[in-house]
C-alpha cells in the first residue's frame, strides 16, 4: 500500500486549450480540435493536435539558452493556473532544497537539431555554432528549465520511457516522497511536434489520414498531439476536496519494441498493481481513461486487459480522439484530465466512433454523460512494454 498523496495544484497547456478551464469546457462541449497536418513543411497527410502560438513564444532573459519548441511549451503551462504562485508558497514552506522536480519526456528538443542539419554549412557540413545541445535536446533541459523558472533545489530528474514517461513520474514522486527525499514533488510531461515523431510513426504505419478514432472498427491508425502538464504533490493538502493520487502500478513485458502483448499481460499487471497499492477492488473503479491509441493492436490489447481485471462493466473511454496523442505527455495529460473528470463527475465519450469494434467488449462510453465518480484509473502504456497506471481518488 501507499500513503495517499495530495494533488495542489495544477497546470495544462494541450490542444483543448490553455489552462484548467479551457480544458474543461473544451471537454464538456465535445470540442474537436485536431487539424490537417501543417507542421513546418512535414508532407505527410495525417491530423495533428497543436498548441497555438508557440512559434511566437521566445525564450528571453537568463533562459534564453534554453529557447526551442519543447522548452517553450513547458514555460506556456507553467503560466497557467496560478501554478507558478502555488509552488511559491509550497518553495517558502518547504524551502526550495525540499521540493523535487521530474519530468516525463521522450523527444525534448530534438527540433532544434532536426533544423540545424538543413543548416549545415556546404563546407565540409558542419552544425551552425548555434547549436545548444545540453540546452535543448538533452532530455534533461526540459527539467532543468522547468526547476529553474520555479527556482526549485531539490532533487531533479527527466523520466523517458516512451509513452508512459509522464505516468511514471507519479511512481517514482511516490517513492522519493517515502524515502524522504523532499516534501513535496512538481511532476509533469512535455513533449512537442517534431519530425522524428511524425516520420517515425508514419514509417511504422501508425498515423491515420482522419482523425483518430480508438475503438472504432475501422480504426487505422493515431494522431500526434503536443502538451506540457504539471501538477504539485505534498502529503497533506486542503481539508476539504482536495484530489489525491491513490495508487499507480508499472510493469515491463517486454513482448515487442513497438506492439503491445496482445493479450495485454504487462497492462493487466499494471493496472493490478496499482489496485493493490491503493488497497481497492476492481468494483471501487467508476472510470478508466484508456491509453487508447486508435491502432488496431493498442485497442484490442488493452480491452483484453481491462477484462481480466474489471470485466465489462467498468466504463471506459479514450480522450486522445480530443487530443491526439501526446507521446511523452500523454500521461500528465490523460492523470488532469482524469482528475477533471473527478472533480467535475463527468464521464467524456468518444464522439469520433462511427461504429464500435465487436471485438471490443468493455463498456466503452460513447456519448459524454454526469455521474457520481470516487476513483478513476488513467492507463499510460509505451513501446517496449513499459506500462503504467495511475489510480486518482476524492479525500474520503
Amino acid at each position: 500500500m501507499m500513503a495517499p498523496l495530495a494533488i495542489t495544484a495544477m497546470a495544462t497547456a494541450n490542444p483543448l486549450g490553455l489552462g484548467l478551464a479551457a480544458t474543461w469546457h473544451a471537454l464538456r462541449a465535445e470540442r474537436q480540435v485536431l487539424q490537417p497536418n501543417d507542421f513546418e513543411d512535414a508532407g505527410i497527410n495525417t491530423w495533428i493536435g497543436r498548441v497555438a502560438d508557440l512559434d511566437h513564444e521566445r525564450i528571453t532573459g537568463e533562459l534564453a539558452d534554453f529557447d526551442c519548441r519543447n522548452n517553450r511549451l513547458a514555460l506556456l503551462g507553467l503560466r497557467q493556473d496560478g501554478f507558478e504562485q502555488a509552488v511559491a508558497a509550497a518553495r517558502a514552506r518547504y524551502g526550495p532544497d525540499r521540493i523535487g522536480v521530474l519530468i516525463g519526456t521522450t523527444t525534448s528538443g530534438i527540433l532544434e537539431t532536426e533544423l540545424a542539419y538543413r543548416r549545415r554549412t556546404p563546407a565540409g557540413g558542419f552544425l551552425p555554432p548555434a547549436v545548444r545541445y545540453r540546452h535543448t535536446q538533452n532530455l534533461f533541459s526540459v527539467s532543468d528549465v522547468v526547476r529553474r523558472q520555479l527556482r526549485l533545489t531539490g532533487p531533479v530528474a527527466s523520466i523517458s520511457t516512451a509513452c508512459s514517461s509522464s505516468a511514471k513520474v507519479f511512481a517514482s514522486a511516490s517513492r522519493w516522497l517515502a524515502a524522504g527525499l523532499c516534501d513535496a514533488v512538481v511532476v509533469g510531461g512535455v513533449d512537442s511536434l517534431c519530425f522524428m515523431t511524425l516520420y517515425g510513426f508514419a514509417s511504422l504505419g501508425l498515423l491515420s489520414d482522419r482523425p483518430c478514432r480508438p475503438c472504432d472498427v475501422n480504426r487505422d491508425g493515431l494522431s500526434i498531439g503536443e502538451a506540457a502538464g504539471f501538477m504539485l504533490l505534498e502529503r497533506k493538502g486542503p481539508d476539504d476536496g482536495a484530489l489525491r493520487l491513490l495508487g499507480y502500478g508499472e510493469s515491463s513485458d517486454a513482448h515487442h519494441m513497438s506492439t503491445p502483448h496482445p493479450e495485454g499481460r504487462g497492462a493487466a499487471l499494471a493496472m493490478a498493481r496499482a489496485l493493490d497499492r491503493a488497497e481497492l477492488k476492481p468494483i471501487d473503479i467508476d472510470y478508466i481513461n484508456l491509453h487508447g491509441t486508435g491502432t488496431p493492436a493498442n485497442d484490442l490489447a488493452e480491452d483484453c486487459a481491462i477484462r481480466q481485471i474489471f470485466g465489462v462493466n467498468t466504463p471506459c473511454s479514450s480522450t486522445k480522439e480530443r487530443t491526439g496523442h501526446t507521446l511523452g505527455a500523454a500521461g500528465i495529460t490523460e492523470a488532469m484530465v482524469s482528475l477533471l473528470c473527478l472533480r467535475q463527475d463527468f464521464i467524456p465519450g468518444m464522439v469520433r466512433i462511427e461504429r464500435p469494434d465487436p471485438q471490443l467488449q468493455s463498456h466503452m462510453v460513447l456519448r459524454s454523460e454526469f455521474r457520481p465518480l470516487r476513483a478513476v484509473v488513467s492507463n499510460s502504456f509505451g513501446f517496449g512494454g513499459s506500462n503504467c497506471s495511475l489510480i486518482f481518488g476524492k479525500r474520503p
